[in-house]
């Protein structure tokens, strides 16, 4: 190797080692690198192709390649870095923590990106979000909901949705609100969760505000995120005949379960999803009418463009680009680019530490996004402090807003039909 290759390499990691970006030759100020780790392969790959899509269509309108409204927040450009474009570099973690943090190590060092955003599952977050603290770059994370990611006192890391704290607690008051107005009892609980981060850290919720709001949880359990069956899971629900179960699934288990559910005729009154992969747009297509009547908590819906015509405006040109409408995990991948570029152009520099500062004084409003949030603002730990919940039930292969009752657009359909009544 010659001498001055050799020398470079070696400084390079030795810049690496010390937990810096070594920043390679000086790029022309006209693009904008952004690293983007979705699962783009493996058993989610239909959701992380959703996100992709979702971010596409963010720094699209951002790059002004799309006309978008005046007020959403992607539509503002970048006039103070004299009208650079944002090229998003992506990563595929495939589902995986490790090749998430392989995936982000690669966009910092290699792709020389001066921020990250992802990666939806919360365990590969939680790893893709350590390599971009090591490194100084600013992750902005828009799509995983474990509470704790938001609470490991990270400098870089920035959350935009609501997190699992907001969504359970969301859980209790829709149950107590469901009481008051159909005068009916729900206060038996399963509870079927997945075993990953997300899943083991939404029982423990469920179960603290279960004992806390005097709730029985009548069986819980916490099943293999990879399961290919869950028989005996469903076998031991049925004998538990909770009115209500709470379950957090990822798409293929979330179908896997709903299969499974009407092969052993399992019923129960309302079931109440943690979003995810039920909200998935292959979620209905392969169940069709078997997915009817599940509830979800959800951060989006096309049926609140009544109160907020950029929905309609926004989700049109998704509808148009994708051949798909958002739904919750794709609106926010869509918002959390918007966000990051908004924050970018306001620093008026891509030098990760100008950044950083920036989206600690992020500040939008409601006006400004496709969601029914308040706004956009980070707390000191980085998570957004105006994010807001709503539950969806899928009526006639839509998923209509019933709860909060006051921003409902349809009354619920309780309690769901037994399987040979739909």
């Amino acid at each position: 190797m010659k001498a001055w290759l050799r020398g470079t390499v070696v400084g390079a990691a030795a810049v690496a080692a010390l937990g810096l970006v070594w920043s390679g030759p000086a790029r022309a100020q006209d693009e904008i690198r952004i690293g983007v780790i979705y699962p783009l392969t493996g058993a989610a790959a239909s959701t992380g192709v959703e996100l992709k899509a979702a971010a596409e269509l963010a720094a699209a309108i951002t790059n002004r390649e799309l006309p978008a409204p005046d007020k959403l927040a992607a539509a503002v450009g970048m006039p103070n870095l004299k009208g650079a474009k944002i090229k998003l570099i992506f990563g595929d973690h495939q589902g995986n923590p490790q090749v998430g943090a392989t995936e982000a190590e690669r966009l910092i060092t290699s792709e020389k990106v001066v921020a990250l955003v992802g990666a939806y599952f919360s365990n590969v977050t939680a790893t893709a979000s350590q390599v971009a603290e090591r490194y100084g770059v600013p992750f902005l994370n828009a799509d995983s909901s474990s509470a704790t990611l938001t609470q490991r006192n990270f400098k870089w890391f920035f959350r935009t949705t609501p997190h699992d704290d907001l969504f359970v607690t969301n859980f209790f008051a829709f149950l107590q609100d469901m009481e008051k107005k159909k005068g009916v009892q729900l206060r038996t609980l399963g509870l079927f969760n997945e075993n990953t981060l997300w899943g083991n850290e939404t029982t423990k919720l469920e179960v603290k505000l279960a004992e806390e709001q005097k709730f029985k949880v009548a069986e819980k359990i916490v099943y293999p995120a990879k399961a290919t069956q869950m028989t005996s899971e469903v076998q031991r629900l049925k004998a538990a005949n909770p009115a209500v179960v709470m379950q957090s699934s990822y798409l293929g288990d979330a179908i896997l379960s709903m299969k499974t559910y009407k092969e052993l005729g399992f019923s129960p009154q309302m079931l109440l999803a943690n979003d995810a992969g039920f909200n998935d747009s292959e979620f209905l297509k392969t169940l069709g009418k078997d997915g009817e009547y599940v509830f979800s908590r959800e951060v989006w819906a096309l049926d609140q463009a009544e109160r907020n015509p950029l929905i309609k405006r926004v989700n049109e040109m998704m509808k148009e680009r994708s051949g798909v409408n958002f739904n919750g995990n794709s609106a926010r991948a869509f918002t959390g680019v918007a966000v990051l570029a908004d924050a970018i152009n306001r620093a008026g520099s891509t030098k990760p530490e100008d950044i950083r500062k920036a989206l600690q004084e992020t500040s939008l409003s409601a006006e400004q996004l496709i969601l029914p949030w308040k706004g956009v603002k980070f707390d000191a730990q980085g998570q957004n402090e105006l994010g807001q919940g709503i539950i969806v039930q899928v009526q006639g292969g839509q998923y209509v807003t019933v709860w909060p009752f006051d921003v409902a657009t349809k009354e619920v359909v309780f309690p769901m039909p037994a399987w040979d009544k739909r």
